[in-house]
């Protein structure tokens, strides 16, 4: 069963949309899947991930990194897990991600089916109000129409859901499959690497290159004319060693 949806903007990671919220399940654990769709709408606008199609798998580890409290969320998806692990599935078309999370349980390729429907609609409408969004989750006009294609795939064993299933049973899938707290663990050493690299520049206010500037011009003549007078008054000492 399809748990989140969201529809994003590949260029900024904006999202766009994600469909009416599902009322039967916790809002806590919602709002933590949700946050870590966005994680992974931003990465691939970062161009950290591929921006063709991936699998990403959800584990207790990645979970709890995007809990900063031990609230009931994290009980509810400890009891839940016990039994099936969620995956996010997205893929990229034309500059948009479509990005949904399922049961691990739920068939692969029905869950790209259901990514497909969502591009084909999404593409009938007018493309030049994606670029006029500004604020996330502000494109309404998506909501029914995500709500409308996932009530198609709740049920896996209707008859067009089988014959999605069947159709080319013998081919596979190329996609990769990565999981979410190997991403996560990969973006914080990136962001280490660049605080470090920052605090390296940062250490020494004094040679900010504004300031070097400054003393350049300040200093750079007068150094010059020590210099020379010095080269002067050697060359003047050597020579009058010379006629003694």
């Amino acid at each position: 069963m399809v748990k989140v949806t969201i529809i994003g903007r590949v260029s900024d990671g904006m999202p766009l949309a994600q469909g009416p919220r599902l009322h039967e399940e916790n809002n806590d654990v919602l709002t933590t899947y949700k946050k870590q769709a966005e994680f992974i709408l931003k990465e691939i606008s970062l161009q950290a991930l591929p921006s063709s199609k991936m699998t990403i798998l959800v584990d207790h580890h990645s979970f709890n990194s995007f809990t900063n409290t031990f609230t009931l969320a994290i009980t509810l998806f400890t009891i839940v897990s016990l039994f099936c692990y969620f995956i996010f599935s997205y893929m990229v078309a034309n500059g948009i991600c479509y990005l949904m999370l399922c049961e691990s349980s739920y068939p692969r390729k029905l869950a790209f089916h259901y990514l497909q429907d969502l591009q084909q609609e999404f593409e009938r409408l007018d493309s030049s109000l994606v670029d006029r969004i500004t604020k996330p989750y502000t494109f309404i006009k998506l909501d029914n129409i995500i709500g409308n294609i996932r009530k198609q795939y709740v049920d896996t064993r209707t008859q067009a859901n089988l014959s999605k299933l069947n159709a080319h049973r013998q081919k596979e899938l190329d996609i990769a499959t990565e999981e979410l707290s190997l991403i996560t663990e990969r973006r914080r050493r990136v962001e280490m690497m660049e605080r470090m690299m920052e605090a390296h520049i940062s250490t020494s206010p004094v040679w900010e290159s504004k300031r070097l500037e400054i003393i350049a011009l300040k200093w750079t003549p007068i150094t010059i004319l020590l210099v020379v007078a010095s080269v002067l008054l050697w060359t003047g000492l050597i020579l009058q060693d010379d006629f003694r």
